[in-house]
Protein backbone atom coordinates (compact mmCIF):
# COMPACT_ATOMS: atom_id res chain seq x y z
CA UNK A 1 0.00 0.00 0.00
CA UNK A 2 1.04 3.89 -0.74
CA UNK A 3 1.39 6.67 1.32
CA UNK A 4 -1.76 8.44 2.19
CA UNK A 5 -1.85 11.47 0.24
CA UNK A 6 -2.51 13.52 3.48
CA UNK A 7 0.82 13.07 4.86
CA UNK A 8 2.71 15.28 2.04
CA UNK A 9 3.23 18.98 1.93
CA UNK A 10 2.24 20.53 -1.13
CA UNK A 11 0.57 19.17 -4.30
CA UNK A 12 1.73 15.01 -5.24
CA UNK A 13 2.22 14.83 -8.93
CA UNK A 14 -0.68 12.31 -10.26
CA UNK A 15 1.77 10.45 -11.98
CA UNK A 16 3.27 10.04 -8.50
CA UNK A 17 -0.08 8.04 -7.45
CA UNK A 18 -0.73 4.56 -7.65
CA UNK A 19 -3.77 3.46 -9.46
CA UNK A 20 -4.48 1.15 -7.61
CA UNK A 21 -4.56 2.15 -3.98
CA UNK A 22 -4.39 5.92 -4.61
CA UNK A 23 -1.72 6.52 -2.25
CA UNK A 24 2.24 7.84 -3.09
CA UNK A 25 4.15 5.33 -4.79
CA UNK A 26 5.65 2.84 -1.98
CA UNK A 27 8.70 0.76 -3.42
CA UNK A 28 7.66 1.63 -6.65
CA UNK A 29 7.65 -0.97 -9.76
CA UNK A 30 6.44 -0.57 -13.31
CA UNK A 31 4.79 -2.85 -16.21
CA UNK A 32 7.60 -3.51 -18.62
CA UNK A 33 5.33 -2.83 -21.83
CA UNK A 34 2.72 0.10 -20.69
CA UNK A 35 5.07 1.42 -18.43
CA UNK A 36 2.43 1.90 -15.87
CA UNK A 37 3.63 2.31 -12.35
CA UNK A 38 2.33 0.76 -9.23
CA UNK A 39 3.44 0.01 -5.31
CA UNK A 40 5.00 -3.46 -5.07
CA UNK A 41 2.50 -4.80 -2.56
CA UNK A 42 -0.01 -3.48 -4.60
CA UNK A 43 0.83 -4.99 -7.83
CA UNK A 44 2.13 -7.92 -6.29
CA UNK A 45 -1.38 -8.77 -4.56
CA UNK A 46 -3.31 -7.93 -7.86
CA UNK A 47 -1.47 -10.33 -10.17
CA UNK A 48 -2.29 -13.00 -7.44
CA UNK A 49 -5.75 -12.65 -8.86
CA UNK A 50 -5.73 -11.46 -12.38
CA UNK A 51 -2.85 -11.17 -14.61
CA UNK A 52 -3.52 -8.14 -16.54
CA UNK A 53 -2.50 -4.16 -15.73
CA UNK A 54 -4.94 -2.72 -13.83
CA UNK A 55 -4.92 0.58 -15.73
CA UNK A 56 -5.44 -0.54 -19.23
CA UNK A 57 -6.11 -4.40 -18.87
CA UNK A 58 -2.58 -5.60 -20.94
CA UNK A 59 -1.53 -8.94 -20.31
CA UNK A 60 1.43 -8.83 -17.73
CA UNK A 61 2.65 -11.23 -15.45
CA UNK A 62 5.23 -10.64 -12.26
CA UNK A 63 8.19 -11.49 -14.69
CA UNK A 64 7.14 -8.29 -16.92
CA UNK A 65 8.01 -6.15 -13.50
CA UNK A 66 10.87 -3.37 -13.53
CA UNK A 67 12.09 -0.77 -11.70
CA UNK A 68 10.91 2.55 -11.78
CA UNK A 69 12.99 5.29 -14.11
CA UNK A 70 15.59 6.99 -11.91
CA UNK A 71 13.77 10.42 -12.40
CA UNK A 72 10.31 8.91 -10.90
CA UNK A 73 12.63 8.13 -7.94
CA UNK A 74 14.13 11.46 -7.47
CA UNK A 75 10.60 13.35 -7.77
CA UNK A 76 9.42 10.38 -5.04
CA UNK A 77 12.57 11.15 -2.58
CA UNK A 78 12.09 14.89 -2.63
CA UNK A 79 8.58 14.65 -1.34
CA UNK A 80 8.18 16.47 2.06
CA UNK A 81 6.02 13.75 4.32
CA UNK A 82 4.87 13.80 7.63
CA UNK A 83 6.42 11.08 10.32
CA UNK A 84 4.31 8.54 10.52
CA UNK A 85 4.44 8.87 14.21
CA UNK A 86 2.64 11.97 14.06
CA UNK A 87 -0.29 10.82 15.76
CA UNK A 88 2.48 10.44 18.82
CA UNK A 89 3.14 13.54 19.29
CA UNK A 90 6.07 13.75 16.30
CA UNK A 91 6.04 16.72 14.49
CA UNK A 92 8.79 16.82 12.18
CA UNK A 93 8.13 17.04 8.52
CA UNK A 94 10.90 15.43 6.59
CA UNK A 95 12.14 14.28 2.66
CA UNK A 96 10.61 10.67 2.28
CA UNK A 97 13.99 9.39 1.42
CA UNK A 98 14.83 9.84 5.27
CA UNK A 99 11.60 8.63 6.43
CA UNK A 100 13.11 5.18 6.89
CA UNK A 101 15.83 6.36 8.76
CA UNK A 102 14.28 8.56 11.03
CA UNK A 103 11.46 5.81 12.23
CA UNK A 104 14.02 3.76 13.33
CA UNK A 105 15.20 6.51 15.96
CA UNK A 106 11.94 8.68 16.41
CA UNK A 107 11.66 8.76 19.89
CA UNK A 108 7.51 8.95 19.43
CA UNK A 109 7.60 5.46 17.72
CA UNK A 110 5.28 3.92 20.36
CA UNK A 111 7.77 0.35 18.80
CA UNK A 112 11.12 1.88 19.68
CA UNK A 113 13.00 -0.80 21.77
CA UNK A 114 13.94 0.30 25.03
CA UNK A 115 16.28 -1.77 27.54
CA UNK A 116 14.67 -2.18 30.96
CA UNK A 117 16.33 -0.55 33.32
CA UNK A 118 15.55 -2.64 36.41
CA UNK A 119 17.99 -5.41 35.37
CA UNK A 120 16.62 -7.84 33.61
CA UNK A 121 18.30 -7.65 30.49
CA UNK A 122 15.17 -7.46 28.44
CA UNK A 123 14.61 -5.14 25.73
CA UNK A 124 11.01 -4.08 25.51
CA UNK A 125 8.63 -2.27 23.10
CA UNK A 126 8.13 1.69 24.24
CA UNK A 127 4.37 0.77 24.18
CA UNK A 128 4.33 -1.91 26.13
CA UNK A 129 7.23 -0.56 28.85
CA UNK A 130 4.81 0.51 31.32
CA UNK A 131 3.36 -2.75 31.72
CA UNK A 132 6.77 -4.46 31.88
CA UNK A 133 7.00 -7.13 34.63
CA UNK A 134 10.83 -8.41 34.98
CA UNK A 135 9.65 -11.36 37.20
CA UNK A 136 6.87 -12.23 35.24
CA UNK A 137 8.87 -12.24 31.75
CA UNK A 138 11.94 -14.32 33.21
CA UNK A 139 9.68 -17.08 34.78
CA UNK A 140 8.08 -16.86 30.74
CA UNK A 141 11.66 -16.92 29.72
CA UNK A 142 12.59 -19.98 32.05
CA UNK A 143 9.23 -21.81 31.27
CA UNK A 144 10.21 -21.95 27.38
CA UNK A 145 14.07 -22.68 27.61
CA UNK A 146 12.66 -25.88 30.05
CA UNK A 147 10.38 -26.48 27.32
CA UNK A 148 12.97 -26.50 24.79
CA UNK A 149 15.71 -28.49 26.85
CA UNK A 150 12.81 -31.51 27.62
CA UNK A 151 12.82 -31.47 23.59
CA UNK A 152 16.10 -31.92 23.11
CA UNK A 153 16.76 -34.35 25.79
CA UNK A 154 13.85 -36.84 23.87
CA UNK A 155 15.46 -35.88 20.83
CA UNK A 156 19.27 -36.82 21.94
CA UNK A 157 17.95 -39.85 23.91
CA UNK A 158 16.32 -40.97 20.35
CA UNK A 159 19.34 -39.79 18.58
CA UNK A 160 21.46 -42.32 21.02
CA UNK A 161 19.01 -45.56 20.46
CA UNK A 162 19.67 -44.61 17.34
CA UNK A 163 23.55 -44.54 16.76
CA UNK A 164 23.15 -47.57 19.54
CA UNK A 165 21.40 -49.67 16.84
CA UNK A 166 23.64 -48.62 13.98
CA UNK A 167 26.69 -49.35 16.42
CA UNK A 168 25.24 -52.69 16.98
CA UNK A 169 24.40 -53.30 13.31
CA UNK A 170 28.04 -52.21 12.22
CA UNK A 171 29.83 -54.93 14.91
CA UNK A 172 27.33 -57.33 13.86
CA UNK A 173 28.81 -56.52 10.40
CA UNK A 174 32.25 -56.59 11.34
CA UNK A 175 31.73 -60.17 13.21
CA UNK A 176 30.78 -61.23 10.14
CA UNK A 177 33.47 -59.74 7.82
CA UNK A 178 36.07 -61.83 10.01
CA UNK A 179 34.32 -64.35 9.86
CA UNK A 180 34.34 -64.59 6.22
CA UNK A 181 37.69 -63.29 5.96
CA UNK A 182 39.42 -67.25 7.18
CA UNK A 183 38.40 -68.62 3.92
CA UNK A 184 37.78 -66.02 1.42
CA UNK A 185 40.97 -63.91 0.62
CA UNK A 186 38.59 -61.15 -1.05
CA UNK A 187 36.67 -60.47 1.93
CA UNK A 188 39.92 -61.07 3.80
CA UNK A 189 41.14 -58.21 1.87
CA UNK A 190 38.22 -56.05 2.00
CA UNK A 191 38.48 -56.20 6.09
CA UNK A 192 41.60 -55.76 6.15
CA UNK A 193 40.61 -52.05 4.57
CA UNK A 194 38.18 -51.42 6.33
CA UNK A 195 39.93 -51.91 9.47
CA UNK A 196 42.94 -49.62 8.27
CA UNK A 197 41.00 -46.90 7.58
CA UNK A 198 38.78 -46.77 10.85
CA UNK A 199 42.31 -46.79 12.54
CA UNK A 200 42.97 -43.33 10.30
CA UNK A 201 39.82 -42.35 11.03
CA UNK A 202 40.40 -42.61 14.64
CA UNK A 203 43.91 -41.58 14.29
CA UNK A 204 42.72 -37.94 13.05
CA UNK A 205 40.71 -37.52 15.86
CA UNK A 206 43.53 -37.33 18.29
CA UNK A 207 45.65 -34.28 18.83
CA UNK A 208 48.67 -34.02 18.02
CA UNK A 209 51.65 -33.94 20.51
CA UNK A 210 55.20 -33.14 21.04
CA UNK A 211 57.87 -35.07 23.33
CA UNK A 212 60.25 -32.62 24.64
CA UNK A 213 61.70 -34.84 26.78
CA UNK A 214 62.55 -38.62 25.36
CA UNK A 215 64.88 -39.64 28.62
CA UNK A 216 61.66 -39.21 30.36
CA UNK A 217 59.85 -42.83 28.28
CA UNK A 218 59.35 -45.29 31.25
CA UNK A 219 59.98 -48.58 29.42
CA UNK A 220 58.33 -50.90 31.53
CA UNK A 221 55.13 -49.75 32.83
CA UNK A 222 53.46 -51.32 35.63
CA UNK A 223 50.24 -53.47 35.22
CA UNK A 224 48.02 -50.33 36.83
CA UNK A 225 49.98 -47.75 34.43
CA UNK A 226 48.89 -50.10 31.53
CA UNK A 227 45.28 -49.86 32.78
CA UNK A 228 45.00 -46.75 32.96
CA UNK A 229 46.23 -46.36 29.27
CA UNK A 230 43.89 -49.36 28.28
CA UNK A 231 40.73 -47.46 29.78
CA UNK A 232 41.94 -43.97 28.13
CA UNK A 233 42.67 -45.41 24.81
CA UNK A 234 39.43 -47.53 25.01
CA UNK A 235 37.66 -44.21 25.96
CA UNK A 236 39.19 -42.31 22.99
CA UNK A 237 37.50 -44.51 20.29
CA UNK A 238 40.25 -47.01 19.55
CA UNK A 239 39.35 -49.73 17.37
CA UNK A 240 38.79 -52.52 19.48
CA UNK A 241 40.61 -54.80 17.02
CA UNK A 242 44.32 -53.45 17.61
CA UNK A 243 43.65 -51.91 21.16
CA UNK A 244 45.57 -55.31 22.65
CA UNK A 245 48.32 -54.90 20.34
CA UNK A 246 48.97 -50.97 21.53
CA UNK A 247 49.07 -52.18 24.59
CA UNK A 248 51.41 -55.40 23.88
CA UNK A 249 53.70 -52.80 22.38
CA UNK A 250 53.52 -50.24 25.31
CA UNK A 251 56.48 -52.82 27.17
CA UNK A 252 60.00 -52.37 25.51
CA UNK A 253 59.97 -55.65 25.30
CA UNK A 254 58.04 -55.74 22.39
CA UNK A 255 59.76 -52.34 20.82
CA UNK A 256 62.06 -52.64 17.56
CA UNK A 257 65.37 -52.67 17.50
CA UNK A 258 65.54 -48.75 16.85
CA UNK A 259 64.10 -48.79 20.53
CA UNK A 260 65.23 -52.44 22.44
CA UNK A 261 67.51 -50.52 24.95
CA UNK A 262 68.55 -47.97 26.88
CA UNK A 263 71.50 -47.21 25.11
CA UNK A 264 69.99 -47.34 21.30
CA UNK A 265 67.27 -44.68 22.66
CA UNK A 266 70.15 -42.53 23.93
CA UNK A 267 71.46 -42.85 20.60
CA UNK A 268 68.09 -42.14 18.60
CA UNK A 269 67.01 -39.33 20.51
CA UNK A 270 66.86 -37.00 17.10
CA UNK A 271 65.15 -39.76 15.26
CA UNK A 272 62.57 -39.82 17.20
CA UNK A 273 61.70 -36.34 16.87
CA UNK A 274 60.47 -37.17 12.92
CA UNK A 275 57.59 -39.14 15.11
CA UNK A 276 54.55 -38.19 14.09
CA UNK A 277 52.63 -38.50 17.45
CA UNK A 278 49.45 -38.28 18.87
CA UNK A 279 48.33 -37.49 22.29
CA UNK A 280 46.88 -40.12 24.36
CA UNK A 281 43.90 -37.64 25.92
CA UNK A 282 44.50 -36.79 29.49
CA UNK A 283 47.54 -38.59 30.10
CA UNK A 284 51.36 -38.33 29.81
CA UNK A 285 51.58 -40.97 26.66
CA UNK A 286 51.75 -40.68 23.08
CA UNK A 287 50.81 -43.10 20.17
CA UNK A 288 52.67 -43.53 17.23
CA UNK A 289 51.21 -45.11 14.77
CA UNK A 290 52.12 -46.92 11.48
CA UNK A 291 49.81 -45.13 9.58
CA UNK A 292 50.83 -41.93 10.16
CA UNK A 293 54.46 -42.46 10.49
CA UNK A 294 55.14 -44.55 6.70
CA UNK A 295 58.21 -41.90 6.70
CA UNK A 296 59.79 -43.67 9.37
CA UNK A 297 62.23 -46.69 9.25
CA UNK A 298 61.25 -50.31 9.78
CA UNK A 299 63.88 -50.10 12.62
CA UNK A 300 61.99 -47.93 15.02
CA UNK A 301 58.19 -48.67 13.70
CA UNK A 302 55.90 -52.14 14.39
CA UNK A 303 52.30 -52.54 13.59
CA UNK A 304 49.92 -51.39 14.72
CA UNK A 305 52.00 -48.45 16.48
CA UNK A 306 53.69 -47.92 19.49
CA UNK A 307 52.13 -46.69 23.17
CA UNK A 308 54.78 -44.49 24.29
CA UNK A 309 54.28 -43.50 28.13
CA UNK A 310 56.46 -40.32 30.11
CA UNK A 311 56.99 -39.62 33.02
CA UNK A 312 57.17 -35.90 31.87
CA UNK A 313 58.20 -34.19 28.56
CA UNK A 314 54.81 -33.87 26.65
CA UNK A 315 53.54 -31.07 24.86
Amino acid sequence: MGFDLTRFQGEVDEELICPICSGVLEEPLQAGVCEHAFCRACITEWLSRQPTCPVDRNAITTANLRSVPRILRNLLSRLCIACDNAVYGCTLVLKLDSLAVHLGECEYNPKRPLPCEKGCGFVIPKDEYKDHNCVRELRSLIHTQQQKLGELKVEIGDQNLTINELKRELQLFKDFMRAMRVSNPVVRSIADQMERDEVVRWSNTLARARVTRWGGMISTPDEALQLMIKRALSESGCPPHIIDDLMENCHERRWPRGLSSLETRQNNRRIYDNYVCRRIPGKQAVLVLSCDNAHMAEDVMVEPGLVMIFAHGIE
